[in-house]
């Protein structure tokens, strides 16, 4: 992961993403162990195998002998990849343990992605006070000149598009839930070294794998120096695809170097504690948190694709071509197609676009994203979006119980048919000041491969509404929200493959907005106020008789049906079916890959650059 960290960024290891960790008790649903996993220990690619000038034959312990030849492989400074320690760190680890246990790994790294590391890898420690006073803080940025509180107002509603955070809550706030206490350890490509993130008073401790992830992201530096532009996605979804390339790589080199220390190499064990976030679980925003973990879940499997099919020499040139989209690591289909969004600023009655924010005003939020949006419905909120006629447990492990598992973290499940036709989208924060009242919307064109594809994402996105909502949906008409943390109008239409969404603080704001959506307000008997953009806007594709998405009030999981106890929450215990307990440097950004990105000018690791 990404974070904006002063004019530098750097890939974080989230303690989270570590099996048994918050993440795992809270939102997790270990898969069973007769799971399909990536931890079993492929075939190490011989050099013959791997196509390119890296691929080296691993050095014999008799050839281990010298301290700067960085041209053998699985060797350095004299230690061989097969060496054993002599030290634990139930104690903690000296500055002499730290610095053999770095060597040790770095031997076996190379052994396992068959190339040498060019220079050595500084381990340095920071206290987690010193991190986050480092990493949280501004940037020197006068809030005064309009910049900084431009860019979280932004990001405030891209957040809030993606029903993640409500109103009342802002999005660096939120994110900081997140990044303020989940952060491990991260490697700084403009400090060329890996910085621990220790507790005030706490020994050193790092699990062997871990270490592994992030000198994994110092042999790409070395390669591929990760400062380039490329290596910093433009929008949320490019960002966190090209993050599925980077830390996909270094998920699965540490699955592979995990599953070498259950099987033939000696390792000493990793902190008892099962890694060093912190803060509590109830404390994060999981909607942020499983939108930024999608690269570290998919790009594991999307990287063991490519390498299955053509060895390193594919991860190599993926690295210098990163994805596109979330969609192409979700599906593992390299090239995946998008489609240009086509979008037309027809706003009336003082409605301003932020042209100086996201990709001329837009962010693109992308399919990763899209699918926590209704998961999380169900998670914090007891709201059965993805499958309304499951319980809040079913729709909830849908996320949580993806068909591959992994060995060193909680994996989870992107792909649902409600997002899986992703072709492209540009969402568009909008504010008006007119007359001294703030009020702010926004514009969200979707783009889907085709008519069924939009009419899943509509349908289910139509159901997330009426969940929220106390009325049926009407088809045809803007729908209103009354209260809770997304409150306001939203008008919806579909016209062949295009769903586009419009919402405002009240229904007259969604026709500001955009005149020709051919809707109605709410109650009206009169027809839609202005032209629909073409012949089938909103057309009949709700299931129930007032044209709604057939959600009803049996299983909200507000405690009032059969399988919710007291409705969302993080954190919440609730009984499934199975009787298990389940719920529950720069970085663009969410406006995740961004998860991300300027919301404080330096937290963009959520909030979304500032450009």
């Amino acid at each position: 992961m990404r974070r904006v960290h002063t004019l530098s960024f750097v890939l974080a290891a989230i303690a989270l993403l570590a099996v048994g960790g918050v993440a795992g008790g809270a939102v997790g649903d270990v898969a069973d162990a007769s799971s399909p996993t990536l931890a079993s220990e492929p075939p190490t690619p011989t050099a013959a195998s791997v196509s390119g000038p890296e691929a080296v034959a691993s050095a014999t312990p008799a050839t281990c002998d010298t301290d700067d030849n960085t041209a053998v492989v699985g060797c350095w400074n004299g230690t061989h990849y097969e060496d054993e320690l002599s030290f634990d760190q139930d104690d903690g680890l000296t500055e002499a343990e730290l610095e053999a246990l770095t060597h040790l790994t770095m031997a076996r790294v190379e052994h396992i992605r068959q190339r040498p590391f060019r220079e050595g890898v500084p381990v340095e420690t920071v206290t987690r006070a010193e991190f986050t006073n480092g990493s949280m803080g501004g940037d020197g940025a006068d809030e005064t000149n309009g910049s900084v509180a431009a860019s979280q107002r932004w990001n405030d509603q891209v957040w809030e598009a993606l029903f993640v955070v409500g109103e009342d809550t802002t999005a660096a706030e939120e994110i900081d839930t997140v990044f303020g206490g989940a952060v491990s350890g991260f490697y700084s490509p403009t400090q060329d070294s890996i910085v621990l993130v220790v507790s005030e008073g706490e020994a050193v401790q790092i699990d062997p794998s871990t270490l592994a992830h992030e000198l994994v992201h110092g042999m790409q530096d070395q390669y591929h120096d990760l400062t380039r532009a490329r290596y910093v996605g433009a929008t949320q979804d490019r960002d966190l695809a090209v993050d599925g390339i980077v830390e996909g790589e270094a998920v699965h080199i540490e699955e592979r170097y995990a599953a070498r220390c259950a099987d033939n190499w000696t390792c000493i064990d990793g902190p008892s504690s099962g890694g060093g976030g912190g803060g509590s679980a109830s404390e994060y925003n999981f909607g942020i948190l499983q939108t930024v973990l999608q690269p570290y879940a998919e790009g594991a499997f999307y990287v063991e694709s490519l390498v299955e099919a053509e060895g390193w020499s594919a991860v190599n040139e993926t690295m210098t071509t990163p994805p596109e989209s979330t969609a192409e690591v979700i599906h593992e289909r390299p090239g995946y197609e998008t489609r240009a969004v086509e979008f037309e600023d027809t706003a009336t009655d003082g409605w301003e676009t932020y042209p100086d924010q996201g990709v001329d005003g837009a962010e693109t939020a992308g399919e990763a994203s899209m699918f926590v949006m209704f998961w999380y419905q169900s998670f914090e909120y007891g709201y059965p979006v993805l499958e309304p006629t499951g319980s809040r447990a079913s729709n909830v492990r849908i996320h949580t119980r993806p068909e591959a598992s992994l060995r060193t973290r909680v994996n989870y499940n992107y792909a649902h048919e409600a997002t899986a036709g992703w072709a492209g989208d540009e969402l568009y924060p909008y504010r008006n000041d007119d007359g001294g009242e703030t009020r702010d919307g926004y514009i969200w064109v979707t783009e889907w491969q085709t008519r069924a594809d939009a009419t899943a994402f509509y349908e289910t996105y139509r159901t997330m509404l009426e969940a929220h909502g106390d009325d049926p949906y009407v088809t045809g008409d803007v729908y209103a929200i009354d209260d809770g943390d997304f409150p306001g109008a939203y008008g919806v239409s579909r016209e062949n493959t295009t769903v586009t969404i419009v919402h405002a603080p009240e229904p007259g704001g969604v026709l500001e907005l955009r005149p020709g959506i051919g809707l109605d307000l709410p109650g009206s008997t009169d027809g839609p106020v202005g032209e629909p953009d073409d012949d089938e806007t909103d057309g009949g594709v709700g299931s129930g008789n007032d044209g709604g998405s057939g959600f009803d009030g049996a299983d909200r999981g507000d405690g009032s049906g059969p399988d919710s106890e007291t409705g969302g929450g993080a954190g919440e215990g609730e009984s499934n079916d199975a009787g298990e307990s389940s719920t529950a440097e720069e970085t663009p950004g969410f406006g995740v890959a961004a998860a991300l990105a300027a919301v404080v000018a330096t937290v963009a690791v959520l909030a979304r650059r500032r450009r």
